[in-house]
């Protein structure tokens, strides 16, 4: 068998450019056919210049397909190619997307007349103005679907893909089947035919899975450079790009993927649906820090969350240790943090802010039981009428430390971290899943943890991971904290760190390499003899080692009953703040702002006084960039504005 890629794309494609019928249109910096409906017999070839020795269609093959599909509702059925024969209106062979269903269609001769099958993969989500490549694998009666080089979708159907289909007089089309009707919409930039092999280890081992290549037509390999002097392109493109000058204007889903040019900060930004996102301004240096506000609260506080509700303003949620009065949010008002809402809370560790399609939830991770002697914490809601959280669902916790909330493959999570029960540190921690039906959270999976802390949750191309900081077991803080990855429907062990009292996972990234921090507080072995000093140890920055497929460790940074990490940016810089807490002898202790320095890893940079520092938030406006601390030991937080140079 003959494995050469048989590139479907390429051959439609004229040696001079595109065909008629054919746009190059750039979107997210890849280039991509745009298909007209007007002439879609233009779009197409006899297949006898791809299958040159053969008339016959391989028994066993792969589909590579790299597109991209608008994020507006589709039409019922649109074709991203066929192979039909001539003055016949049935497809031999054909690949089509309906909302959230991809269909392989082929047809069997092996009885008189003949029949279509249809083989239907469900739950395939990619209208959603993203880059996506597909790799159908066939091979008899299996059909298997990988996206995004994630876990592959396989389907097993009665009728096999047929052993001896014959392509005499049949011809390939591009977007559709001879009609006007259902022709695709999205952009095109790679579609393969593999004979005789399954393509998903030749494409799925580039960082950057969803625009994977195999074989790209030449005019799409690159997007055009500037020309030299009075050169022309070779090849005209087109991009969706349009650009608002003047004041700043408003950014909806209507002004979605525009660009806004402001010309006295020199800087484009582009709309994402609710806030411009800076895409190319003069590029700033941090210069020193200043004291920008000081936040009376209600009582120490343990954590801090800022978030933004879109068209309503930026808001800091304060985790708040005694109960009355509770926990704080404030709301950025004239340049400043302003009180906005009290909510009773019970020694409050910290809030997670989180959305679920519309709807706004603000969760809070209570400590303490309350006054009848119940142990939960609570999910609030966003009320648009009162325009305040107003409660929405309790869920029995056991000292809660913290929640997180992620989505996997569009179904929402929200997991807490039970530090003890009673003196027991060695419990379940919860993990719920979002039941769309009841509109309630409902426990999904139960993980061991011990005295844990933190919960942090980030993804690595396709796949997803959740990372648990363990503190105490009872009789040491030196103990493994754990890194689940998702696979099959659940969390499993992927791997086990060893800390000393973690306090606080951090996942960040720099460029193409993807580093995990873990915030050690205090080093205690009841077996052991007692350190010169519990406070003064290592936190360790990890890096993601793709070939061992591990996190190893990257750096040592001294620190001082670390409790928290928080990374930020400025410009092209990259920094990490850490929370000091305690040193031994005080609480006043210097928290430490850390550059990036690339080969040095990173360097300290500035030296930040603060008392017993619990939680870092870094944050912007349209007057600048600030970073917020809360204090665990005394009722004042603090508010910090990076000046640039």
């Amino acid at each position: 068998t003959d494995l050469r890629p048989l590139d479907i794309l390429s051959e439609a494609v004229p040696a001079g450019g595109p065909a008629r019928g054919m746009r190059v249109f750039q979107a997210q910096g890849v280039l991509g056919f745009q298909l007209s409906a007007s002439r879609p017999r233009a779009l197409g070839f006899p297949a006898s210049r791809l299958f040159i020795h053969c008339d016959r269609f391989p028994e066993e093959f792969s589909i590579i397909v790299t597109l991209r599909l608008l994020r507006r509702p589709a039409k019922r059925n649109e074709y991203i190619f066929t192979l039909m024969v001539e003055e016949s209106p049935g497809v031999l062979v054909g690949l089509r997307y309906a909302p959230d269903k991809l269909h392989f269609l082929f047809w069997s001769q092996e009885r008189a007349g003949g029949w279509q099958t249809r083989v239907t993969f469900p739950n395939v989500s990619l209208s959603d103005n993203q880059w996506h490549t597909l790799i159908l694998a066939v091979s008899g009666q299996s059909f298997s679907l990988t996206v995004d080089c994630s876990i592959p979708k396989d389907v097993v159907v009665e009728t096999p893909f047929p052993a001896s289909l014959s392509v005499r007089r049949a011809s390939f089309y591009l977007g559709n089947r001879r009609r006007r009707k259902g022709v695709f919409t999205g952009l095109l930039r790679q579609l393969v035919l593999l004979p005789g092999a399954d393509a998903t280890p030749r494409i799925c081992h580039t960082v950057n899975f969803k625009v994977a290549t195999l074989s790209v037509p030449t005019v799409l390999q690159d997007v055009p450079a500037k020309p030299v002097s009075n050169e022309v392109l070779k090849y005209p493109y087109e991009t969706d790009m349009k650009v608002t000058l003047g004041a700043r204007p408003r950014c909806s889903k209507q002004e979605k993927a525009q660009f806004w040019f402001n010309a006295s900060r020199r800087g484009l930004y582009l709309c994402n649906g609710s806030t411009w996102l800076s895409m190319l301004e003069v590029q700033h240096r941090l210069d020193y820090v200043e004291e920008y506000q000081n936040l009376v609260t209600n009582s120490e506080t343990m954590g801090v969350e800022v978030f933004t509700i879109p068209k309503v303003g930026l808001f800091a949620a304060m985790a708040n240790r005694i109960t009355p009065p509770g926990s704080a949010i404030y709301r950025w008002t004239d340049g400043k943090f302003v009180h906005y809402q009290n909510i009773p809370t019970y020694q409050a560790q910290s809030w997670k802010y989180f959305t679920i399609g519309k709807k706004i939830f603000l969760a809070v991770a209570n400590f303490a039981q309350n006054e009848r002697g119940q142990e939960f914490s609570v999910i609030y809601k966003w009320s648009r009428r009162k325009a305040k959280f107003i409660t929405y669902q309790r869920i029995t916790t056991h000292s809660a430390r913290d929640w997180e909330a992620f989505v996997i493959e569009g179904e929402a999570f929200l997991a807490v971290v039970n530090h003890r029960e009673g003196n027991n540190h060695n419990i379940d921690s919860v993990i719920y899943r979002w039941n769309p039906r009841t509109g309630l959270f409902e426990m999904n999976q139960t993980i061991p943890t011990s005295g844990a802390y933190d919960w942090e949750f980030f993804t690595i191309g396709p796949y997803s991971f959740l990372a648990v900081a363990n503190t105490f077991n009872g009789t040491s803080t030196k103990i493994y904290s754990h890194i689940y990855i998702w696979l099959s429907g659940s969390f499993q062990l992927f791997q086990s760190i060893l800390t000393f009292g973690a306090a606080d996972w951090e996942v960040f990234h720099i460029g193409d390499r993807v580093f995990l921090a873990v915030a050690n507080s205090h080093s205690y072995d009841s077996g052991m003899p007692a350190p010169s000093n519990f406070y003064a140890i290592n936190s360790s920055i990890y890096e993601l080692n793709i070939t061992a497929q591990m996190f190893v460790k990257f750096q040592d940074l001294l620190t001082y009953s670390a409790l928290d990490w928080e990374f930020f940016s400025m410009g092209d810089d990259s920094f990490l703040v850490v929370a000091n807490s305690f040193d031994g002898f005080t609480f006043s202790v210097n928290s430490i702002i850390y550059r990036w320095q690339g080969y040095e890893g990173f360097v300290a940079a500035h030296h930040l006084p603060t008392v017993g520092c619990r939680d870092w938030e870094a944050f912007h406006t349209a007057e600048g960039s600030y970073l917020f601390y809360s204090s665990a030991k005394e009722p004042l937080s603090k508010v910090l504005k990076l000046k640039t140079t």
